[in-house]
């Protein structure tokens, strides 16, 4: 392999503006979600929860589809694509998301999601032959030492017993799985010969529906809360956790490549964290703040652009 592949050479550098900006509002947006998923679990099944995300989610995404002028058609072979994106993106992952929240905290989720940069560059190298780079590997390291600090932070912070962690923590990874194969398949050049809102707008489709059918196996009818909090989450979480974000987000991984892009995932724990200090009082641990500059040092060293 030659010292500067094409395929990571003419990657744009964190700092650039169309990296910077998307990735630091997917990062921040995403980390505020955990706190409106946690106010879904009430007297709805969280399976219902997910159908009525991305059912409004779907739709406002094929509106968005039509008003950027992308086409809305596709050929059967997308079409087929589009059924297993939806599936592993908007179905599996978050249903195993939201039934783990039952079980830990949605903090320890979080930083459990942040592993995501692991199998995306796995699957991306083995699917795509995709390098992973000197500067990744040694980022990707320290960032992990970071991860890991907050991972003992939550889990020791985390009300419940020893049974309830393992369980969350096994759907967690279920869940990070199923993300992971679904971000790389964006880049897969079968799917990426079509612009990502029109992927979306019929994936978050086929999604509502994997969802709907799932919801009345295991949970029965429709149930819905009233409350203006719950309602409201709902369209926070279809609106701007959804239709705003993934967007932004398959288009960094289009960019910058599957691995690169999940480090958003490891920006957004710390967000949530900081915004709890904001709003709820959450108190910095020695552990906390060692892990959260670990994993912002791993996060700039694995985005240096590399010299050529």
């Amino acid at each position: 392999m030659s010292h500067a592949d094409p395929a990571t050479a003419s990657e744009p550098g964190l700092l650039t503006p169309r990296v910077l900006v998307p990735f630091l509002i997917v990062s921040i947006v995403w980390g505020s979600t955990w706190f409106v998923i946690r106010d879904q679990l009430g007297s709805v099944p969280a399976v219902w929860s997910v159908v009525y995300r991305f059912a409004v989610a779907g739709i406002c995404m094929f509106a968005l589809t039509a008003i950027m002028r992308q086409p809305l058609k596709i050929d059967a072979q997308m079409m087929r694509w589009t059924v297993l994106l939806g599936f592993l993106q908007f179905s599996l992952n978050f249903n195993f998301v939201y039934a783990a929240e039952h079980h830990i905290t949605s903090g320890l989720v979080a930083v459990i999601f942040a592993l995501l940069i692991v199998p995306n560059s796995l699957l991306a190298k083995w699917w795509l032959g995709r390098p992973i780079g000197r500067n990744f590997i040694i980022g990707s390291a320290i960032a992990a030492a970071g991860v890991a600090l907050l991972m003992l932070q939550e889990y020791r912070a985390a009300p419940v017993g020893g049974d309830a962690v393992l369980l969350g923590l096994s759907l967690t990874l279920c869940g990070v799985i199923s993300a992971s194969i679904s971000n790389v398949l964006q880049v897969a050049p079968k799917v990426a010969r079509f612009p990502t809102v029109t992927i979306l707008s019929w994936s978050m489709l086929w999604g509502t529906v994997f969802n709907a059918s799932l919801a009345f196996a295991v949970a029965g009818p429709p149930v819905i809360d009233p409350r203006a909090e719950y309602l409201g989450g709902v369209l926070y979480l279809a609106i701007i956790g959804s239709v705003l974000t993934f967007p932004l987000y398959f288009n960094l991984v289009r960019t910058i490549g599957p691995g690169k892009a999940a480090y958003t995932g490891v920006l957004t724990p710390i967000i949530a964290m900081m915004l709890s200090t904001a709003f709820e009082g959450y108190r910095w641990s020695a552990l906390a703040l060692g892990g959260a500059v670990l994993a912002m040092v791993g996060l700039l060293v694995a985005l240096r652009q590399r010299k050529a």
